[in-house]
């Protein structure tokens, strides 16, 4: 699946490099087997978020992209919208969302919401159904984030927030401390890999695109 994504990443027009950033050997190894670059990291990292901010520090692009490897559905073009989100002197970190008219999934946790405002900047997110009684559609948040490179190693050495803990999500220590996150609503829609049954389903769609 890394693999996968590796190669879905290598499609994007604008990222310069693409870095696997891992802790586990075995994870190395295997990347390393197809060609990847690599960096192995501190195992003691809370999140992927600080795992990628160590692997920044090596690097000198002012743009870093972070990309989860349980994203096996991840367009090249999704990527390169972001980078272009943060041509914008005044943006600091762009993330994606799609418009998702499955009105029974507003209350699944595992689903996680944003609202934006009239610039397109988020105003919330949360695993609750927001907003309120939707009638129409939902904003279905796509965790995959781009930052100026100096914007994350600072979000970093922030302490986590009462939001952040309370909703486990991590983003929300942005908002609370009145930083702006610029939304880029995309198309096409992606399914992150959490459970055995989330393999079978992107397999099922994957045969999908290759027979349509």
């Amino acid at each position: 699946m890394i693999q996968w994504v590796y190669e879905r990443a290598a499609q994007a027009a604008l990222l310069q490099k693409i870095i696997i950033a891992t802790d586990d050997d075995r994870i190395f190894h295997a990347c390393s087997s197809f060609g990847a670059e690599v960096c192995m990291t501190s195992p003691g990292h809370r999140s992927g978020t600080d795992r990628i901010a160590e692997a920044a520090k090596a690097v000198s692009s002012p743009v870093i992209v972070n990309i989860q490897g349980d994203e096996p559905l991840i367009r090249g073009d999704m990527l390169d919208s972001l980078v272009e989100a943060l041509q914008d002197e005044s943006s600091f970190m762009a993330t994606l969302a799609a418009s998702n008219e499955d009105l029974s999934l507003q209350n699944d946790p595992n689903i996680v919401k944003v609202v934006i405002d009239s610039q397109g900047s988020a105003l919330y997110f949360s695993r609750a159904a927001i907003p309120f009684h939707a009638s129409d559609h939902f904003l279905q948040h796509i965790g995959i984030y781009a930052y100026h490179r100096n914007f994350l190693l600072d979000f970093c050495r922030w302490p986590p927030s009462r939001l952040e803990e309370t909703e486990r999500l991590e983003q929300l220590r942005i908002l609370e401390r009145g930083h702006r996150i610029k939304v880029v609503l995309t198309p096409h829609s992606t399914l992150s890999v959490d459970t055995p049954e989330d393999i079978i389903k992107v397999e099922e769609i994957l045969m999908k695109g290759r027979h349509a």
